[in-house]
């Protein structure tokens, strides 16, 4: 068994594990399925026990480990680590126990490592801030770092009361115009992928209007197998008019946390308000299954009032309705991507080039 120790105010010690172990991560992807899935797409899934200098018991981590060229790989650290709540909570000694822990997992991974990426999990007051060095700003960010939360306690009627008045009329007008939505269970989805290829064709006609990039087929495919192997409540709905599907979404339930993860829309029926019904049908389903919030999983950094150009302005409107002034929950930031460096130059070539495609992909959105 391996440890790593280091003096000062913050130990911790670090020893491998089973991917199991990361079952009782509190984001799904920190979690065992999130691993096993990663790792059918060319990531090797590690996972590790992490003790700190603190009462509560070891914190699971996963670490996905792949090639970035030849002879050199990058370690990532999905929505982690998880720190104590005597660290969380302040912010040098976050940071301190980030820095102490990537020192130690370097020790663990190949010696031909790059970097270690970090989509820190803590919530921050703004979405620009800064994590001191060693850390160096990643030029893309892999997991969205700002979201918005709706708040899944109070009773239904509380929760639409909460929305802006324009969404609870849209929601209704699905309704009234006949818009039904279905559910299709991981299960379901593994056993007969017809409605996951309905989707999918709607999401390709979104990734081309919306200029987003997805993934091939076999990836959602596989999400749903992975999720049914390891018991993980994710769902598939299709809204549809007179038997037309005209809209989908893909959420996950785990524990507190709900996730809509993907969301695709025909150009037809538009007027029907179909997202919405989606949107509300799902975050229903969440409440009942005993999640505490649900995440609508990406905005821009900042309203639109404040950057007008960005793209996915039209987004921020959308989501952030749902939770009116803030009173039916609450928009968060996250740090974003950090890359902490274990060969330097390597890592700063790396970087170089995920800036050049940066620059074309949102070159190409500013076209559209």
């Amino acid at each position: 068994m391996r440890k790593y120790t280091k003096t000062g105010k913050l130990p911790v010690e670090l020893n491998p594990t089973e991917l199991s172990f990361c079952c009782r991560a509190e984001s799904f992807l920190q979690s065992d399925f999130w691993g096993s899935f990663k790792a059918r797409f060319g990531w090797k899934a590690l996972a590790f026990s992490v003790e700190w200098k603190t009462p509560e018991a070891a914190f699971p981590l996963l670490v996905l480990y792949r090639r970035i060229g030849p002879g050199f790989g990058l370690a990532y650290v999905p929505c982690g680590p998880e720190l104590p709540a005597s660290m969380v909570c302040i912010e040098h000694e976050r940071h301190k126990a980030a820095a102490e822990l990537a020192a130690a997992l370097e020790s663990f991974l190949p010696k031909n490592t790059a970097l270690i990426r970090f989509d820190f999990p803590w919530f921050m007051d703004e979405s620009n801030c800064t994590i001191p060095k060693p850390f160096k700003r990643a030029a893309l960010d892999v997991q969205p770092p700002d979201s918005v939360l709706v708040d899944l306690v109070p009773d239904e009627a509380a929760i639409l009361g909460s929305m802006k008045s324009k969404w609870r009329y849209n929601i209704g007008l699905a309704e009234k115009k006949g818009i039904a939505v279905r559910c299709i269970t991981a299960n379901a989805v593994s056993a007969d992928t017809k409605e996951l290829d309905v989707f999918y064709r709607l999401y390709q006609e979104t990734a081309v209007r919306d200029c987003i990039a997805i993934h091939n087929i076999e990836y959602y495919k596989t999400l749903f197998e992975e999720a049914a192997k390891h018991d993980i409540d994710v769902r598939l709905y299709l809204a549809s008019h007179e038997g037309e599907d005209i809209a989908g979404i893909v959420t996950l339930f785990r524990n507190k946390e709900a996730v809509y993860l993907y969301g695709a829309s025909s150009g037809h029926k538009r007027n029907l308000m179909a997202p919405y019904a989606l949107q509300w049908q799902a975050m229903r389903d969440a409440k009942t299954a005993g999640c505490s919030y649900y995440d609508l999983y990406g905005i821009p950094p900042k309203p639109p009032e404040e950057m007008p150009d960005h793209p996915m302005a039209g987004l921020y409107r959308f989501k952030t309705g749902f939770i009116g002034d803030e009173t039916g929950g609450r928009i968060i930031h996250r740090p974003g991507s950090w890359d902490y460096p274990c060969r330097p130059l390597v890592m700063s070539v790396y970087s170089a080039a995920e800036k050049i495609r940066k620059k074309i992909r949102d070159m190409k959105k500013r076209k559209r």
